[in-house]
């Protein structure tokens, strides 16, 4: 089974190119034109296992957060097919130095995200914390699936922020592993997902 999708977005303010293996190795190439958020991004790819090729421009930082996380919602979905078999839910905890971050999962079909998000302002090299929120919000969305994603604690906002994308990745890496006991079956008593 291939488990891998591609997705153009072309508007006025963003243009953006991705590639989802969700079977991969863990390999990234991203460039958004904004480091700290390609290298958060890579921390879902490398954490995830999962294989990302993005290359994103934009106008500004808010619309390129917003776009990319619409098509990495998309992409998910394309590559996830019909979702027989899944795991479906999963969570990760993850320390980082002085912090701890906790995601959890569920793929659904549902689009919803509870974000317990506490930065302190940290300079993040321009790249503001509310980004992080607009991201995940916007992916929970386009995935149609439920995340729940806490900083548990943290004096360093680069810490905190590179924690909960490294539990996204490993959160993501298992709700979407295939469970052989359930091959061919959707994990839901209602039989669609």
């Amino acid at each position: 089974m291939n488990r891998l999708a591609s997705v153009k977005r072309e508007t006025k303010e963003t243009n953006i190119n991705l590639e989802l293996n969700i079977d991969g190795r863990g390999n990234s190439e991203i460039n958004t034109g904004i480091p700290l958020f390609d290298h958060l991004l890579d921390q879902v790819a490398r954490h995830g296992i999962f294989d990302i090729k993005l290359a994103a421009s934009g106008d500004d930082q808010h619309h390129l957060a917003e776009d990319v996380g619409i098509c990495l919602g998309k992409v998910l979905v394309e590559a996830l097919g019909e979702k027989r078999g899944l795991v479906r839910m999963a969570d990760a905890t993850v320390p980082m130095d002085d912090a701890l971050a906790s995601v959890a999962v569920d793929i659904s079909g549902r689009g919803y995200s509870v974000l317990e998000l506490d930065f302190n302002d940290n300079d993040m090299s321009g790249f503001s914390t509310d980004l992080i929120r607009h991201f995940l919000e916007t992916f929970a969305a386009e995935a149609k699936i439920n995340l729940h994603a806490n900083i548990v604690y943290g004096v360093n906002d680069h810490h905190r922020a590179e924690a909960l994308f490294k539990a996204l990745g490993r959160a993501l890496d298992a709700a979407t592993r295939i469970d052989k006991r359930i091959s061919g079956e959707l994990p839901s008593t209602k039989e669609l997902l």
